[in-house]
């Protein structure tokens, strides 16, 4: 069973939005678990100091790497071997295959980082991996921890009711996800193409594949080059 474990300075934001719809349900059901740990609970002074002034002067505060050193140690448990991931706006993007992989662990460990970030030593020496879901910068991490947590629990077997929903959505394929339709046939004046009513299913994966490709290619010129590299454009595969 996938366990996430969230390291955090507000621990009351969990479960948040991850106790409602695909996640929720499947929490509910037990098919993953949620621990949310208060970071200050390993503090031992009066005032349950979790940060201090930047090494070199400054603006914000950093968290101590003994204080997050010391929640990490106490969280982890002999033979846990679950990534230890960081949120931060400088990790690596996070993206589908990355996702993927995870759903495929036993759960993760996610410390929460906060002000201005998080002390060097203690990212090296607890080999956390830092982790971005994109090039801007919110208040903390909490946030884009359940961004992750959202993503990959909705991949563990049994979460989703149509397996192939995962399968065919936007990056599985390197590609965005095609166009789509529904009832009524005609809306506003507007039709629904004409292949998606013809039956052939042949055609339909066509058309399907053909929209994909011209979407990632006007709207994402990065994913575009890299599947085209791959030659996996239509007629090259």
């Amino acid at each position: 069973m996938f366990h996430a474990t969230v390291l955090t300075l507000y621990p009351e934001m969990f479960p948040g939005p991850l106790d409602l719809s695909l996640a929720g349900r499947a929490l509910e059901r037990g098919d993953w678990s949620l621990e949310a740990r208060n970071i200050r609970d390993v503090t031992t002074d009066r005032h349950r100091t979790v940060d201090d002034t930047p090494a070199g002067g400054g603006a914000g505060m950093v968290l101590k790497p003994d204080i997050v050193a010391a929640v990490i140690d106490a969280t982890s448990t002999p033979g846990d071997t679950r990534p230890r991931l960081l949120m931060s706006p400088r990790g690596r993007p996070l993206d589908q295959a990355r996702v993927r992989s995870l759903s495929a662990d036993d759960g993760a460990l996610i410390l929460c980082g906060r002000f201005e970030g998080v002390d060097q030593r203690v990212i090296e020496a607890r080999g956390l991996e830092e982790v971005s879901i994109g090039d801007y910068v919110l208040s903390g991490g909490e946030l884009a921890a359940m961004v992750l947590i959202d993503a990959v629990v909705r991949l563990l077997p049994g979460v989703m009711g149509n397996a192939e929903s995962g399968e065919t959505e936007s990056f599985e394929t390197g590609l965005l996800e095609h166009p789509h339709y529904t009832h009524p046939q005609e809306w506003e004046g507007r039709e629904i193409p004409e292949i998606l009513t013809s039956g052939n299913h042949g055609k339909i994966d066509q058309w399907r594949r053909d929209q994909a490709e011209e979407l990632t290619k006007e709207r994402r010129p990065d994913l575009w080059e890299a599947y085209c590299a791959a030659g996996k454009k239509n007629g090259e595969r």
